[in-house]
């Protein structure tokens, strides 16, 4: 071995009806041995429970992944069972031709070995290699739009089944001996609850989409949708096919900078030249800045089918040449993994449409936002008669006037922002009050001396609990500038919390007094009865433009 395994089992070790052989891989929690298959009525041989996955008759040969259970802090052991039950579940619940075979798992019985005793071993599918290996040996290997087609079927097999992988990249790419393609390392998989699922804080920079980059870990882990692994993909293609990677920088925390940059709308994407144009579109529609307006699994796999056939001629079976691939049948490291404790209990956990939080466009640089008959997500907006294009200006018109001053850039924003609220006094009219009121839209603004900025006029302190989708408090104090981006989905999420502690029967009009509220508090409303004196100016000019906002027929 060149490098400690995290899991060192020695050269003919027994378990089950195995034999480990070489060493293949290993990270920071497992490590991964070729076996082979022998007749355990003979030699010495550990003991080990288990079940199969009703695969049929064991194989010659596999791979053995050893995951430990029985040494560490308790805090470790638990996120470890976290992520072995993850990939367990997954692997014996599905069996699909582009994900990797589970012919077994299995328990490890060695009180003698403390390292191993309780290690759960999960027999595998062999491989020949990775995608990570390949791509070191023969960057942009002719077979890359046939292996990006086989991927992209595997991604889709996992969405259809109600899963998200969680941590598509190349060494999570499996070739097989017939040059096929398996997706593998379930550990972060989670299965979907309606739109969303719930993973682990661990992640890998490259290939995480910005949204998921500053959001906040619940007690569950962290929200996450099929959008992810779509953004992920769109990363995999631009570096399969070209060699490099879609953002700039040298190293995978300046690129994920870069990344947030770009979510941010300070920084634009630029596809390296060498990408074929049919590609340059798929890898846009995966790698938009945010969530909602990233092309559904099924339709992605429409589009790279037929760029696959129209480079290859066929991506229905792709054979890579054995002379690319590497000996190795996983790559050198597994993934490495860490553990986050969760923050705080959340004080209302707000579930949010597809589009919720999304970027205005216009501030983006978009002029418009296209909804095409391409399967987005569901929830991800009006679908207005298959390929017609909306523009940003006249987004949300039924609720949201288009002849008044509200600026297109941040109507999708606003429109969304309410919507995620889903009470009758949070509309999008009140929300473009409050903002109107608030700082005439005025992304920038900075008032030190009242220590408030930005659309909305956040205080630091109080913005901290606001930000985040899942509501959960940030870790630290926000610092200024704050991005409409992030203080306009915190206010509709601040709003939604004060509307329902106004007391019944206050004097005044219910959304105004939620406006007023915002800027003061709701129990000092309460304590008024109705808009505290301080605050009447505030409330007629918050109630002027809501009444300018709303659609005539909404009035």
């Amino acid at each position: 071995m060149t490098e400690p395994y995290a899991v060192p089992v020695p050269r003919g070790y027994r378990v089950g009806a195995w034999e480990v052989r070489e060493p293949i891989a290993t990270g920071a929690f497992g490590s991964v041995y070729a076996a082979r298959r022998v007749d355990t009525g003979h030699g010495n041989h550990n003991a080990a429970t288990g079940r199969g996955s009703g695969s049929g008759s064991l194989p010659e040969t596999a791979a053995l992944k050893f995951l430990p259970t029985g040494t560490g802090t308790p805090r470790q052991l638990t996120h470890l069972r976290e992520l072995i039950e993850r990939e367990v579940e997954l692997l014996r619940r599905l069996r699909q031709p582009r994900l990797i075979r589970m012919y077994e798992s299995l328990t490890v019985d060695d009180p003698a070995d403390g390292r191993l005793d309780g290690a759960t071993v999960l027999v595998l599918e062999r491989a020949e290699g990775s995608l990570s290996a390949l791509l070191g040996t023969a960057p942009r290997p002719p077979a890359g739009p046939a292996l990006l087609a086989q991927v992209c079927a595997g991604l889709a097999q996992l969405h259809r089944a109600g899963w998200v992988h969680g941590d598509l990249k190349p060494a999570n790419v499996l070739l097989m001996a017939d040059g096929s393609v398996r997706l593998a390392d379930f550990n972060m998989a989670a299965e979907l609850e309606g739109t969303h699922a719930y993973t682990p804080a661990f992640s890998t920079p490259d290939y995480t989409p910005p949204e998921l980059l500053w959001s906040e870990i619940g007690e569950r882990g962290r929200r996450i949708r099929p959008s992810a692994d779509v953004w992920a993909f769109g990363v995999l293609a631009h570096l399969v096919l070209t060699g490099t990677f879609p953002l700039p920088g040298g190293t995978p925390t300046a690129r994920r900078d870069a990344a947030v940059a770009y979510a941010r709308g300070t920084h634009e994407l630029r596809l390296s030249p060498e990408l074929p144009q049919a590609w340059s579109e798929i890898v846009r529609a995966c790698l938009t800045r945010t969530h909602s307006g990233r092309i559904g699994t099924d339709a992605l796999l429409r589009r790279v089918t037929a760029a696959a056939e129209g480079t290859r001629g066929t991506a229905r079976r792709a054979l890579v040449p054995r002379s690319l691939v590497p000996r190795s049948l996983f790559p050198r490291s597994l993934s490495r993994r860490s553990s986050r404790r969760p923050r705080g209990r959340p004080r209302r956990t707000f579930v949010a449409s597809a589009a919720a939080g999304l970027v205005a466009l216009a501030a983006l640089g978009y002029g418009a936002v296209r909804w095409a008959d391409d399967g987005r997500e569901p929830g991800a907006g009006p679908r207005p008669g298959g390929t017609a294009s909306v523009s940003a200006a006249s987004y949300g018109a039924a609720e949201l006037r288009t002849d008044r001053d509200v600026p297109p850039a941040y109507r999708l924003l606003i429109v969304e922002t309410a919507h995620d609220c889903e009470r009758d006094e949070v509309t999008p009219a009140l929300v473009a009050a409050i903002l109107k009121a608030e700082s005439d839209f005025d992304p920038d603004l900075s008032d030190p001396a009242k220590d408030e900025y930005g659309i909305a006029r956040w205080t630091p302190s109080v913005l901290r609990w606001w930000m985040n989708e899942d509501g959960t408090p940030g870790e630290a104090v926000p610092q200024p500038p704050f991005p409409p981006a992030e203080s306009v989905p915190a206010m509709g999420r601040y709003l939604c919390w004060i509307a329902p502690r106004l007391e019944a029967g206050l004097e005044g009009d219910r959304a105004v007094l939620t406006a007023v509220a915002y800027r003061t508090s709701y129990k000092k409303v309460n304590d008024a009865g109705g808009v505290p004196p301080k605050y009447h100016d505030y409330a007629v000019r918050v109630a002027h433009h809501l009444k300018e906002y709303t659609p005539r027929e909404r009035k």
